[in-house]
């Protein structure tokens, strides 16, 4: 008798297999969303994203040149914040900006009074315009930042700065064809309201007919609330020679040198870095349109100096290794970081990132911190506070109850430093110097400076100790924060910072 053959080894792969082709159909549905889910995340890599930035970094090249011919002048590069400035080597970067995409958004529309961006103007009036740089993820061809938020902030400071009589304009079309060619004399502007000098400019194949007019309607309440912030309207205007008018490009644009692109207005070139994509990433070869978005989600704390500085080490490393590389890099430049200039945002007060620059004794500090610490331990000497607040959303938060201590603090402080000069034969006005910082140098500092200067500002700008609380109102703090905002455009306080402000001042 023979004995019996041995049965076929079969593979797991193949039991895999054959277990799936006989699957109930909800399970197939689960493995094919798995596989699914697997090639996006490989698709969505770190990798991914860095070589995408680089790829759409070439392109802003490529506009900011087409828009600054050879042997003159190449109008300045303006990275919107905060993706933008992925896209901008920091070399090639004259500044930020900060106009943000839900501004637009419909049924919104609103020129902010915490976002004037009033310091763009020096640039646009020097080089005749700007590039105004940002990117959308995928679906859209261009960020509602660029295609209403920026139409709207040129039409404000239009008929604020220009206030010429119906009929002035001659209604030319923008130049690359992406913006309406339509008359701007005599546009109405809200119900029963005079006519607008100066019409709101959109991109036709982005923005209706029917939602631009109603960005219109708008306008004049925009103007009269610039006007309400107590800005320097006649300082600004003469950093203009001309109005602004935006233009569009995007990567399916047709670009040739252009020295002159409007004679009548300064340009201001809406720039949208990101190829758009229909459909999935998957099918773009790796490349990811906005790739510089939600860097909370996938940078591991890479920020765009150090993406810069590296590039090429960071896109020449397998992805395996990209995260340790990341974290190394980023612990580094953290380690030498150097401590930040402040910024005088009004008479002696002065905000600052951390860490803080080496300081007169004198100088009167409030350090706010991230991590969370109880208030008692907060008074570390006559002239320093360490605030230890939080991060993000839950600090702006937390502010509020933040800020009676730290307003009595700097009270005390005022007190003392006026006493101090009273006896030495000085005048009490304007005696002490407070600096307020915080991890960005830019939101909770701002706030609790804007809470100090209507605690404590008094007529001729300087803060003095005010034993009572003055009568504070939404229009008090809107003065005080666009003064803020014009001696310090960087400033970006985020609405939950500004909303604890108002709620200790009016509460």
């Amino acid at each position: 008798m023979g004995g019996a053959s041995a049965a076929p080894q079969t593979s797991s792969a193949e039991e895999e297999e054959e277990e799936a082709a006989f699957a109930p159909p909800q399970t197939k549905n689960h493995n094919f969303n798995s596989i699914l889910q697997d090639l996006r995340r490989r698709n969505l890599s770190v990798g991914n994203r860095l070589r995408s930035i680089r790829e759409d970094a070439a392109f802003v090249a490529e506009v900011a040149a087409a828009f600054g011919p050879p042997g003159r002048r190449r109008r300045p590069v303006v990275a919107n914040e905060r993706c933008g400035s992925w896209y901008v080597p920091p070399r090639s970067k004259a500044a930020s900006a900060y106009f943000k995409s839900t501004d637009g958004h419909f049924g919104q529309w609103r020129f902010s009074a915490r976002r004037l961006n009033l310091h763009l103007l020096d640039l646009v009036g020097e080089r005749d315009g700007c590039v105004v740089v940002d990117s959308t993820r995928r679906g859209k061809r261009m960020p509602d930042a660029l295609s209403k938020t920026v139409p709207i902030w040129c039409c404000v400071l239009n008929n604020a700065l220009f206030p010429a009589p119906p009929g002035r304009e001659k209604g030319d079309g923008d130049g690359d064809g992406d913006a309406d060619a339509d008359a701007d004399a005599g546009a109405e502007g809200d119900a029963g309201g005079p006519p607008l000098a100066f019409d709101v400019h959109v991109p036709p194949n982005v923005v209706s007919d029917s939602e631009r007019a109603q960005m219109r309607a708008r306008i004049p309440e925009h103007v009269a609330l610039l006007r309400s912030l107590g800005v320097d309207l006649p300082a600004l205007r003469r950093k203009l020679r001309k109005p602004l008018r935006p233009i569009w490009v995007t990567q399916e644009s047709r670009l040739a040198p252009t020295d002159v692109v409007f004679e009548d207005y300064h340009p201001i070139i809406c720039c949208t870095s990101s190829r758009q994509v229909v459909g999935a990433e998957m099918s773009e070869g790796g490349y990811i349109q906005g790739a510089g978005d939600d860097t909370e989600n996938w940078a591991f704390g890479l920020t765009p100096p150090v993406f810069w500085e590296h590039a090429d080490l960071l896109l020449s490393t397998p992805e395996p290794d990209l995260p340790d590389l990341i974290r190394s890099l980023v612990a580094s430049h953290a380690s030498s970081a150097a401590a930040s200039a402040p910024k005088e945002i009004a008479p002696r007060l002065f905000a600052s990132a951390l860490p803080i620059a080496e300081q007169p004794s004198s100088t009167c500090v409030v350090a706010m911190h991230a991590k969370a610490t109880d208030a008692s331990s907060w008074w570390k000497s006559p002239v320093l506070m360490d605030v230890g607040i939080g991060k993000h959303k839950v600090a702006s938060r937390n502010l509020r109850l933040a800020l009676p201590h730290i307003c009595a603090f700097v009270q005390q402080y005022l007190e003392r430093a006026g006493a101090e000069a009273e006896d030495a034969g000085l005048t009490q006005s304007g005696s002490g110097r407070v600096l307020i910082a915080c991890e960005s140098g830019k939101d909770l500092s701002v706030g609790v400076a804007l809470a100090l200067l209507c605690r404590f500002q008094e007529a001729e700008g300087n803060l003095g100790p005010r034993r009572e609380r003055p009568d504070v109102n939404k229009g008090v703090i809107k003065v005080k924060l666009g003064s803020i905002m014009t001696r310090f455009p960087e400033a970006n306080p985020s609405r939950a910072t500004l909303q604890s402000v108002n709620s200790y001042l009016m509460g």
